[in-house]
């Protein structure tokens, strides 16, 4: 039985050791966004899928599979660590398209809840994102998500 019991934890930190492909981290953490606000409707799913395929060339079938094995790694982990010490890696330009696909995933359904916004504040500056940056972001997000006002009558600039 102790034997049992040894191995079964061996194998579940030789699983969580191994390397994380960093397009497997950022759809765990794009499956968690759109959880955060206590559902994932199916236009954030989509956006989702789109947001991967656009950015990586994925097939339907890849970002299918992609999406699946986020979500089991995403039930599994304790914080966003695993996810954002890969990404903390990557260069800037990579860095700042992860933060963008996170706020269209945000911005999906037309709504930002506090939640969202938090938690792309939290991953941006865990990957070295600045506040200035993200904010830039969140701006083009929510102007391409809303569509233009009919009379004329849109301040925002």
């Amino acid at each position: 039985m102790f034997e049992s019991i040894a191995r079964l934890f061996g194998q579940s930190e030789r699983s969580s050791s191994q390397p994380l492909d960093h397009r497997l981290a950022v759809a765990a953490l794009l499956v968690h966004l759109a959880a955060v606000d206590g559902s994932a409707s199916p236009i954030e799913s989509k956006a989702i899928a789109n947001a991967l395929k656009d950015h990586y060339g994925l097939d339907e079938s890849e970002v299918k599979k992609l999406i699946t094995e986020a979500r089991r790694r995403d039930r599994e982990a304790v914080d966003f660590y695993q996810f954002t010490s890969r990404l903390a890696q990557l260069e800037e330009d990579e860095k700042i398209d992860i933060v963008r696909m996170m706020w269209q995933v945000v911005f999906a359904d037309d709504t930002n809840h506090e939640l969202e916004d938090n938690m792309v504040w939290r991953v941006a500056e865990l990957i070295g994102v600045s506040a200035r940056q993200r904010t830039i972001l969140r701006n083009q997000a929510r102007r391409t998500s809303t569509p233009p006002d009919p009379e004329g009558s849109d301040t925002e600039q």
